[in-house]
Formats: structure tokens, C-alpha cells, sequence
């Protein structure tokens, strides 16, 4: 076995707080350890938080903030998943998938049928393998100033119950996204 792999499976926790300095622990103290700052969006932070630990330091997260939407009009909430994090020498080991599939297993107790993200256009086919499915409408999401933006990034949904079908029509989501 190489000294990068443990005999030990990984195991999800739910972590009390999520810091700027477990989020350095994961993706290091760049200035845009999730590839977005060219959005120039303001972000809310999450919080639920899970993550993964591997030799005593945290190298994944998945967060979760329930948030409230319109969808052809009609008023409903969504989880947001956000801050999905993988340290980069643990990429390729699976860790996403337990991460958000922990994050997940709790969105289904948090009451809303939707789990909802944004992400780079790269990484859909990760979200996808996962079972998320990439919106082909655009989203609005608030932003300070009371300003109202089509998010740039590609937004993404997953059921959180069994017969939950995603409707179709505009969507706007009534917050700074997550």
C-alpha cells in the first residue's frame, strides 16, 4: 500500500463549524480555492457542514443551507449545496461522492424535495455521475445592493425524495446564492 492510502475506509462526520482556516486545510490559501471569484458574486455560507478526515486533517466538505426559491412563480425552498472541497492530493478516491452523499442522506430530513447547486462548467460531469441533473434555463439569484443576476455559473438539481420531479419555468432564487 502507498503512504497516500489508508487500509481505513473514509468516514463522513458532520462537523460543528466550517472555518476559512479547515477550508485552507483543504484547498490551501489561494485566493480562489473554488475557481469563481471571475463571477464577482457574493456568496452565503453554509450551515450544515460534512467532511472527511484523513490523518488528522480535514480534506473534504460538502455544506448545506436551505433556501428559498420561485419556480415558474410558484414559491418553494431547496437545499443549497455549496463548498464541495477536496483536497487535491485525495482527488480520485471517491471522497466527493461520500461527502455529498452524507450531505444529501441529511438535506432529505430538512423538509425540501430539491437539492440545488452551482458549479463550473468542468465539473458537471462529476455532479452528473452523482446523480445531479444540469438545468437548461437560466437562474437568477439576488446579490447586495438589491441587484438581480442570471448566475453564470451552470446550476444543477437532485431529488431529494423519491417522487420529486423538478418543474418546469423560470427559476429565481430568492437569496445570495450559496
Amino acid at each position: 500500500m502507498s503512504e497516500n492510502q489508508s487500509s481505513v475506509a473514509p468516514t463522513v462526520v458532520r462537523l460543528p463549524r466550517y472555518t476559512k482556516a479547515e477550508q485552507e486545510e483543504i484547498l490551501g490559501t489561494g485566493d480562489d480555492p473554488f475557481g469563481v471569484a471571475s463571477t464577482g458574486l457574493t456568496w452565503l455560507p453554509k450551515e450544515d457542514h460534512f467532511g472527511i478526515r484523513h490523518d488528522d486533517r480535514l480534506v473534504a466538505h460538502a455544506g448545506l443551507l436551505r433556501l428559498p426559491v420561485a419556480i415558474d412563480g410558484a414559491e418553494t425552498e431547496v437545499v443549497g449545496v455549496g463548498g464541495v472541497a477536496v483536497a487535491p492530493r485525495m482527488q480520485g478516491r471517491g471522497l466527493a461522492r461520500l461527502v455529498v452523499t452524507a450531505a444529501l442522506e441529511h438535506a432529505r430530513t430538512m423538509g425540501p424535495r430539491h437539492a440545488l447547486l452551482f458549479c463550473r462548467p468542468p465539473l458537471v460531469p462529476l455532479y452528473r455521475r452523482l446523480g445531479w441533473h444540469p438545468l437548461d434555463r437560466d437562474v437568477l439569484v439576488e446579490q447586495p445592493e438589491d441587484r438581480l443576476v442570471t448566475m453564470p455559473l451552470r446550476t444543477m438539481v437532485t431529488p431529494l425524495r423519491d417522487d420529486a420531479r423538478w418543474p418546469s419555468g423560470a427559476v429565481r432564487l430568492f437569496s445570495l446564492p450559496m
